[in-house]
């Protein structure tokens, strides 16, 4: 892992953007490294575009600001791919992961994109399949540690449970669905 991992998240108003960088990078903690998790907002109503924030570092993170030149982008919702360019600020050797149902090699087309490793995983549908709705975040925590090594799928896996019991007290199928939704994407992402 980089010295410093940025990662951005692009997703509208209650697909989980905000959880998932947030119980990322608690995860990453769990297991020794230092984190940060954060949101920034626009207009805070369901539906409209968010941007969330994952930093990781296996040193003190001293920088406080949005992220503007992310290693990996994660895009939570497609349809954000035509309101402006997701990519701004990945280094060619950056990662794209998309939640979609096309393949890497047709997302890459559709987007005229050179360079980066692009990946693609059915997110939503998972969700809607574990879950019973089709919120992307957790399942594509789980697409994203597969590739990007950060962390292995147990530590995730472990710290997620912990996280989402206290989160949906009382509704331990809530909490087994999105783990399962986690596996599930860690094991069907696909990539170039």
């Amino acid at each position: 892992m980089a010295k410093l991992l940025e990662i951005r998240w692009h997703g509208r108003g209650g697909q989980g953007a905000k959880t998932a960088a947030q119980l990322l990078a608690e995860a990453a903690s769990s297991v020794g490294k230092y984190i940060q998790g954060f949101p920034e907002y626009g207009p805070e109503r369901m539906g409209a575009p968010v941007l969330a924030f994952t930093r990781i570092s296996d040193e003190p993170i001293d920088v406080h600001c949005h992220v503007t030149e992310p290693q990996i982008v994660v895009v939570l919702d497609p349809t954000l791919l035509a309101k402006g360019d997701v990519t701004a600020g990945v280094p060619e050797d950056g990662i794209i992961l998309i939640n979609t149902d096309r393949t890497p090699a047709e997302m890459r087309r559709a987007m005229k994109l050179s360079g980066r490793k692009v990946y693609t995983v059915n997110a939503s549908r998972i969700a809607e399949e574990t879950i019973g709705r089709p919120i992307p975040n957790t399942p594509l925590m789980g697409a994203l540690i597969k590739v990007t090594g950060i962390m292995n799928l147990d530590a995730l896996l472990e710290d997620t449970q912990k996280k989402l019991s206290k989160k949906f007290a009382g509704r331990p199928e809530v909490v087994e669905g999105n783990l399962k939704a986690v596996r599930r994407a860690y094991e069907e992402v696909q990539g170039e």
